[in-house]
């Protein structure tokens, strides 16, 4: 059952987007470039962070074309990244539990572990709800 309707939606996005000087909410919606440029440079100096805010919805609607629906909700998924990431929860989610309790025990294999997922995230979903 989906967190909520489509892949990527506005809500998730906007709430991603709080931290978004971290890069999160890019990462969210497939731009993996740009959420690393964002990670080191605290949003672009913030600048970048509050444009943010009105792309939101176009982001949406690229990424909401580019993935599609399946048995594991990416919306769900993005928040127990986010959120509970350092704690495989959400590798526990999609099936990895091997892994996912690796990162019980290490923080997420030290935090890089975590920063990986934040990279492929999308298609590590995308693979699971294909299988």
């Amino acid at each position: 059952m989906p967190l909520l309707d489509g892949t990527h939606g506005n809500l998730i996005g906007y709430l991603l987007w709080i931290f978004g000087f971290t890069g999160s909410h890019r990462f969210y919606y497939g731009r993996p470039i740009s959420g690393t440029i964002y990670f080191f440079t605290f949003g672009l100096f913030l600048i970048g962070w509050i444009v943010d805010l009105f792309l939101i919805p176009s982001m949406a609607d690229k990424a909401e074309n580019r993935y599609s629906q399946g048995r594991y909700d990416y919306n769900l998924a993005w928040l127990l990244l986010t959120y509970l990431g350092l704690f495989g929860v959400h590798r526990m989610y999609i099936g990895k539990w091997i892994t996912g309790l690796l990162y019980l025990v290490s923080g997420g294999l030290l935090g890089v572990g975590y920063i990986y997922d934040y990279w492929t995230w999308n298609d590590q979903v995308a693979d699971a709800n294909r299988s």
